[in-house]
């Protein structure tokens, strides 16, 4: 079947979503599309329902109304560890790295689903994704830099062979240098074809890679389109770039 270059197939379709801490409502129907190959940011302030909706799309943050579907299945009621079989990999805010463990126990936990023949190929693909990890391989992780345990957290989730890959606050904390070194990669990984759903309070390097942004505010969605538009937006460069 071909498939439509200018427009691809839904990877990720959310619709009407809502959702709430006890009788505080988090989310206020939220829709966003992303589609294969895309890399689609959210952008929004502290607290604006973030992360709180990448909770409900990777299943641990219970939904009130509306749905998700993930290709042709609806998932809004799909239990997390299926999820993760069926393809969505989240990156988590804050990295949370096993410690203790070397690098190279902590990628093979990110490929938990896969088949073990498969495991070291995709091993030396993150080895070349990122070069430090190789040449950190068996220390423990939580011998790394915050911006190596960075790198580490996403091989970890690339190591899931994810349709979707869902990153949350992947610059937060970082310097500058690294900063821009993970982005690069982010950026690299969507020019082999990854579909990602990034996540960031960094408005200014999230959309001037994304395919489509969005901006949330208090739980809804406000603004929509091409990233680097959305870059140019008044209403953006005020709230987000202090312009």
């Amino acid at each position: 079947m071909k498939m439509d270059v200018d427009n691809p197939p839904l990877v990720l379709e959310i619709k009407g979503l809502t959702s709430h801490y006890g009788r505080i409502q988090a989310l206020h129907g939220v829709d966003i599309e992303v589609r294969k190959g895309q890399l689609v940011a959210l952008v929004g302030a502290n607290g604006a329902g973030k992360t709180t909706l990448l909770r409900a799309i990777s299943g641990v943050q219970p939904i009130s109304g509306g749905g998700i579907r993930f290709g042709a299945d609806d998932i809004s009621r799909m239990r997390a560890d299926k999820r993760v079989r069926a393809g969505i990999c989240q990156v988590p805010e804050g990295r949370q790295v096993f410690g203790p463990m070397s690098v190279e126990d902590n990628l093979r936990l990110g490929a938990f689903t896969r088949p073990q023949r498969d495991v070291a190929g995709d091993m030396q693909r993150m080895f070349q994704l990122f070069p430090i990890l190789k040449e950190k391989r068996l220390l423990p992780a939580g011998t790394l830099s915050g911006g190596q345990q960075q790198m580490l957290a996403m091989a970890r989730a690339l190591m899931g062979r994810p349709q979707l890959l869902l990153l949350d606050e992947p610059s937060m904390g970082l310097a500058p240098l690294l900063i821009a070194e993970v982005f690069r990669v982010v950026q690299e990984l969507r020019d082999q074809g990854m579909t990602i759903f990034l996540v960031e309070q960094n408005a200014h390097a999230a959309l001037s890679i994304a395919d489509v942004g969005y901006v949330i505010e208090t739980g809804a969605i406000t603004l929509s389109g091409p990233g680097p538009e959305l870059l140019k937006n008044e209403q953006v460069q005020s709230a987000y770039l202090g312009m």
